[in-house]
């Protein structure tokens, strides 16, 4: 996931949730975000 840019790791995560992909992959991707500290960046409502 590190090559992914920061927009593209957000907008993953919003498709993700949005195609209801399974729990385990939502949160890797929220873990990077996290990682990134780009969690501010993300309202994440409905988790």
């Amino acid at each position: 996931m590190e090559k992914l840019s920061d927009d593209l790791l957000i907008e993953s995560f919003y498709k993700a949730k949005e195609l209801k992909l399974s729990n385990d992959f939502i949160g890797l991707i929220l873990r990077e975000i996290e990682r990134r500290s780009l969690d501010k960046q993300v309202p994440l409502i409905g988790i």
